[in-house]
């Protein structure tokens, strides 16, 4: 290549490795995936996200992956990770929001930010490091594993280890809450709109708040559930942009200026089209289908990859703390949650 000649924008995006030297990390994280998505879909219970990881996490502590796989595995971990959340954006549309009226996104916002900024706040008082307490809150307070790996993508100081904390705190705390929430909101006195409202509001995954809903009554919980949930992930990209200008503003040493986040991340501004793509009405339900079939395994892939970065012994130094955030946080967000939807009538 020239060196005087511009990079081109897919080189940019997507680095110059070829690709004889990604193969056989790309066919590793490959199958790991395929292996998370069909237990997934043969076991509905299970997340394949989760799996991907614990996956990656079991293969790189048994010494078995051969060298020539880390290159692949690496820029699997990153690319594919914000592909994937490119993606996402397909399953959004702002009429979703339109939905709600006025109190309707003031709960969301109301609890979004109190659950990001008050995980944050817990994490710190745990000792945490603040790349963990960043994830965990996201995840938390936006839509699960999806959300953790959005943010990762503008947080390169986040280790390995805190992204698999992270995407084992939401799944965990979800999988708890199809169990818990329809008990706990009965005895509440919530049924119905309301009922979805709070279960939409407070669940972390989108697949999880659509199970909790199921579980927890008709069609007008979880298409309540639904509407309101989908809206928190529209947040998604705000909140990513607000940290990656937050971490513009920190960045005052000059020799830290070239490697500052951008205002929009590339993959961010590709999510925003994505959902004013699905907004639009054009794309038709069998490519809306597959999307999300590819959207899992993309996420699936990246999961792997950062599992593969993940050491036993480093997860058993940090003990218990990450446990405590997270059921604190799934505390926060469901006392927060119950709070708005009585004091907002919604």
């Amino acid at each position: 290549m020239n060196p005087h000649r511009p990079a081109s924008f897919i080189h940019q995006a997507w680095g110059p490795e070829p690709i004889r030297v990604l193969a056989p990390g790309l066919a590793v994280v490959g199958a790991c995936a395929g292996v998370a998505f069909a237990l997934h879909e043969w076991v509905g219970t299970v997340s394949a996200l989760t799996t991907a990881v614990v996956l990656g996490m079991l293969l790189s502590n048994s010494g078995r992956i051969p060298g020539p796989c880390f290159a692949g595995i690496q820029w699997a971990a990153k690319k594919l990770l914000r592909l994937g959340v490119v993606l996402l954006g397909l399953r959004l549309t702002l009429t979703d929001m339109w939905k709600l009226g006025g109190k309707g996104l003031a709960l969301v916002v109301g609890v979004v930010a109190i659950t990001f900024f008050g995980t944050q706040w817990l994490a710190r008082k745990l000792g945490l490091s603040p790349a963990l307490g960043l994830l965990v809150a996201t995840g938390f307070s936006i839509c699960g594993a999806s959300a953790v790996a959005a943010m990762k993508g503008v947080t390169p100081e986040a280790r390995e280890e805190d992204v698999v904390y992270s995407v084992a705190l939401v799944t965990l705390c979800g999988s708890l809450a199809i169990v818990t929430l329809p008990l706990v909101g009965h005895w509440l006195g919530f049924d119905g709109h309301t009922l979805g409202s709070w279960i939409g509001a407070s669940v972390h995954d989108v697949a999880q708040t659509i199970a909790t809903a199921s579980a927890a009554g008709g069609d007008d919980v979880k298409e309540a559930a639904t509407v309101v949930k989908l809206t928190r992930v529209v947040l998604l990209a705000p909140m990513v942009i607000g940290v990656s200008i937050s971490r513009r503003r920190r960045s005052v040493d000059p020799a830290e200026l070239g490697s500052r986040p951008p205002l929009l991340p590339l993959f961010v501004g590709c999510f925003l089209a994505m959902i004013l793509l699905r907004t639009s009405g054009v794309v038709p339900a069998g490519v809306l289908k597959a999307a999300k079939v590819i959207e899992t395994l993309l996420f699936a892939a990246a999961l792997v990859g950062l599992g593969v970065g993940v050491r036993f012994a480093k997860l058993r130094r940090v003990g218990p703390r990450p446990l405590v955030l997270g059921l604190a946080s799934w505390a926060l967000i469901a006392v927060v949650s119950a709070v708005g939807v009585k004091v907002l009538g919604i």
